[in-house]
């Protein structure tokens, strides 16, 4: 009997199981995107003041789900779901954290940078999904090398 049988239903988790990945490559993808309009937002509010920054909404639902669907993935897939969460949630650790240097720059009249460690990770998070979703599309290949 395994200890998450109660709080989380592992069998049927396992029957998603299949598109976890794929879930997970969809909401790096959307992160990215909606990483790219928060930064346009950000760069029309800055003329009115720090106060006028904010926070999107969907970027931050859609990084919620990332790193809800990579802890889901971690129950399945112990291995490669502990490196994708590590990967998504430093992602939104970096989102974070940009996000507050974007605040500092507005409030000190200085030129907003874009989040350039933000998108350093969030391209690093999706090599890592892509590689966990679309390994099939290789896999001949790589076991003909190896």
């Amino acid at each position: 009997m395994s200890p998450l049988q109660f709080a989380v239903p592992v069998g049927a988790l396992e029957s998603v199981a299949g598109e976890l990945p794929y879930a997970i490559l969809a909401f790096i993808v959307l992160s990215l995107v909606t990483r790219h309009f928060e930064y346009s937002s950000h760069e029309r509010a800055v003329d009115d003041g720090a106060e006028s920054l904010s926070r999107s909404v969907p970027h931050v639902v859609v990084s919620a789900l990332a790193v809800a669907a990579s802890f889901l993935y971690m129950i399945v897939h112990p291995h490669s779901g502990m490196v994708i969460s590590v990967l998504v949630t430093g992602t939104v650790l970096t989102d974070f954290f940009e996000f507050e240097s974007r605040l500092v720059e507005a409030r000190n009249d200085l030129e907003l940078e874009r989040p350039k460690a933000a998108i350093a990770a969030g391209l690093l998070s999706l090599g890592y999904a892509a590689y966990i979703s679309l390994f099939w599309i290789v896999r001949e290949q790589w076991v003909s090398i190896v």
